[in-house]
């Protein structure tokens, strides 16, 4: 059983720099987390974690371009067998926060809704054709989105270009976001 924690309410306005994507955030944890996720000893945290998963992503081999082309030859086992422990350690997780009703830090209740699988005539089209699209970029450029900073760090000069065309996209789906089908 959680304990009932007595949660203050926040009546001061959010920090300047506030995040966007705030509708996952139930109404009753909007204003704290808004708050809590700004403050500058939150972002020296996701920094330095930041840091050491890119040491990770290094030491690991993970953003070597060698291994995703090795991977997309069905050369190797080694991607896969980093991407099968990750999504293992995902479904534990997963499974433990159903299991035993698990709460955040500040005790907000973790809620996993179901996918939505979207009105598309084809089943899940969303899901497979932006799985695609991410394998072709992947495949082509030579390197998942989220060691780009870890390649740029070790070296390697080109994936600015690479990190550029990343932000601009994300930069572009926000101007268009309300005027997509979701």
């Amino acid at each position: 059983m959680i304990p009932d924690i007595d949660i203050p309410t926040y009546q001061s306005t959010p920090p300047p720099a506030e995040c966007i994507d705030t509708e996952q955030v139930v109404p009753e944890f909007r204003a704290r987390a808004l708050a809590e996720g700004n403050e500058p000893l939150a972002l020296v945290v996701y920094g330095i974690l930041g840091a050491l998963l890119g040491v990770v992503f290094t030491k690991g081999e993970v953003i070597s371009w060698f291994r995703i082309y090795e991977m997309f030859r069905f050369e190797s086992f080694h991607m896969y067998g980093i991407i099968g422990s990750a999504v293992a350690t995902a479904a534990l997780s997963i499974w433990l926060i159903r299991k035993f009703n698990l709460t955040t830090l500040h005790g907000e209740p973790i809620r996993l809704s179901p996918k939505d699988w979207g009105m598309s005539r084809v089943p899940a089209a969303r899901y497979w054709m932006g799985g695609i699209t991410f394998g072709f970029g992947w495949a082509l450029l030579g390197a998942c989105p989220g060691p780009l900073l870890a390649l740029i760090g070790g070296g390697v000069s080109v994936m600015i270009a690479a990190l550029v065309a990343a932000l601009g996209g994300t930069w572009t789906y926000a101007l268009l976001r309300d005027r997509l089908p979701h």
